[in-house]
């Protein structure tokens, strides 16, 4: 009886074993860009006190599993490579007889890019059911899509309390056939970058529209930020009054419905009733509360070997633009240091022109604009200004190719060694001569220009701090400013506005950052 107790349990012991899965990370699929030049660290879940052992490009590692289940192996650095080869992770149980793997097939080594942030990095190239996101000459663009050495690694949606290991994503070869999946942004940065470079890159998209850079901090980041509490009680606040807000909206639209009952069959009526009685909108479901993001759409790909971030966020922040600084700030530090990596290179686009329906002061983004370009005190980051490419009208601008272009330009100058002019003209200084403004640049090509045209978006105000619109030349490198409306100007401000119609470049025809030389709450 003993014996066969024993038999059956070995029988047992080995079937178990025989069929515990031996699970990889969600960025290990088939097609997987690998980074180059850095040790290659996988990892995953398999059999607690069994080993695990990976095979790639002629060099092996293995690692034993602990007693949660995980295991995480490096095997080393790897140059560029566009051929693909497999790459075979096996189970090895401890009695050394029953092995699980697996193998992935068609896996490159080149430039990895975390693309991140919300709808404006989230915009896909093509969406045919999508009203409000058309890229511009779309047709041309999906139809000359051919790069195989282009790949997207698409992260599912995915909201969590706590930081999760795990993530629904797969890697996909850029061709016409899948580039409408592709992050748009992402897509023309890693095409801009490949043409140059010609090593195969690969974008990890993990993006949500509408959302908020508390969401995409990481639960460390967030603890330690002097804005947590208030962040952290604004998102409670919001959740504890959905139930009355909803409420209050479902009164208000069924007065609504009423009365446009009675005009809903009279056109002239009907149209003149939507215009001065737009129908009430629900409150918005209050979901994305603090690291949600990052614990379901980062955590899960840490640490991922990354060249760099690019991030496109902010709308959602703008009417809170004296607290973004400090929260972004904080979200980058941690995820370069969740990534195991100090001086990840990481660069954002700044908010774009938009008139804003709801803003009263027609400055919020302007704000907000400032608070990303104050973010470049951390070292290796970067800013792609967007104020020219925009569309006051849409949120969601088309022009992404030149957006993607932007951001490649800093890649290749601050990566790459490629001596590129990638930023425009960024203020100095204004030093007061008469009754004008003397405003100095830093910048690699300041060779400034106005396309022709008369410079605009230049203000300038006295010690009353009221500001007037104002005269502005090129002088050399600087811009002198005047106004007849002020005597004695002590404050400058340029593109100080939600959608300015601002016109000052570089010699390259890069835009200079929108700037305020004041420091003052008005």
């Amino acid at each position: 009886m003993k014996k066969t107790l024993i038999a059956s349990s070995l029988a047992l012991y080995f079937l178990i074993s025989a069929k515990a899965d031996l699970v990889l990370a969600p960025a290990f699929t088939d097609h997987a860009v690998l980074q180059r030049d850095k040790p290659i660290t996988i990892w995953g879940n398999a059999l607690p006190g069994n080993q695990v052992k990976a095979e790639f490009h002629g060099t092996s590692a293995a690692a034993l599993v602990d007693a949660n289940g995980k295991w995480s192996l490096s095997l080393p650095a790897q140059p560029a490579s566009a051929l693909g080869l497999d790459l075979k992770i096996e189970e090895i149980s401890s009695i050394k007889s029953i092995k699980n793997s697996t193998t992935l097939h068609d896996i490159v080594v080149g430039e990895v890019w975390l693309c991140s942030g919300q709808s404006n990095m989230e915009f896909m190239i093509y969406d045919p059911k999508s009203i409000s996101f058309k890229l511009n000459n779309v047709a041309v663009e999906v139809s000359s899509a051919h790069f195989p050495l282009i790949r997207q690694l698409k992260v599912a949606k995915k909201m969590a309390d706590i930081p999760l290991n795990t993530a629904t994503a797969s890697w996909s070869i850029c061709s016409p056939e899948t580039v409408g999946q592709f992050t748009a942004v992402g897509y023309f940065f890693a095409r801009d970058l490949f043409r140059r470079i010609n090593v195969p890159i690969g974008i990890i998209n993990s993006t949500w529209g509408g959302t908020q850079v508390e969401s995409w901090m990481s639960p460390e980041a967030s603890e330690n930020n002097p804005f947590y509490q208030t962040v952290t009680k604004r998102w409670n606040d919001l959740k504890i009054s959905y139930p009355d807000r909803l409420s209050e909206y479902k009164t208000k639209l069924a007065l609504w419905e009423k009365d446009f009952s009675l005009v809903s069959n009279k056109p002239k009526l009907k149209s003149l009733f939507l215009k001065k009685n737009p129908k009430p909108k629900a409150p918005p479901l209050p979901k994305e509360n603090p690291t949600c993001l990052y614990n379901g759409m980062i955590n899960p790909l840490v640490p991922y070997g990354l060249r760099g971030v690019l991030w496109y966020q902010g709308e959602s922040n703008a009417s809170r633009a004296s607290e973004y600084h400090s929260l972004f700030a904080d979200m980058i530090t941690a995820w370069r240091e969740h990534f195991a990596q100090d001086d990840l290179p990481f660069f954002w686009v700044q908010l774009s022109n938009f008139k804003v329906p709801s803003d009263r002061t027609d400055q919020t983004w302007a704000y907000l604009r400032e608070a990303q370009t104050q973010t470049l005190s951390l070292p290796n980051t970067g800013q792609a200004v967007t104020l020219d490419i925009g569309d006051p009208l849409n949120i969601h601008p088309g022009n992404k190719q030149e957006v993607g272009r932007r951001l490649a330009l800093l890649a290749k100058n601050r990566v790459y060694g490629i001596s590129v002019d990638d930023t425009g003209p960024s203020f100095r200084a204004a030093t007061a001569s008469s009754d004008s403004l003397v405003v100095t640049f830093t910048g690699h090509d300041l060779a400034l220009t106005a396309g022709g045209k008369p410079l605009q978006a230049f203000e300038i105000a006295g010690e009353d701090h009221v500001f007037y619109p104002a005269k502005a030349l090129i002088s050399g490198e600087s811009v002198v400013v005047r106004s007849p409306k002020v005597s004695n100007p002590v404050a400058v401000r340029y593109a100080w506005h939600n959608a300015p119609e601002a016109n000052l470049y570089s010699g390259s025809g890069l835009p200079a950052v929108p700037f305020r030389s004041d420091n003052w709450t008005n």
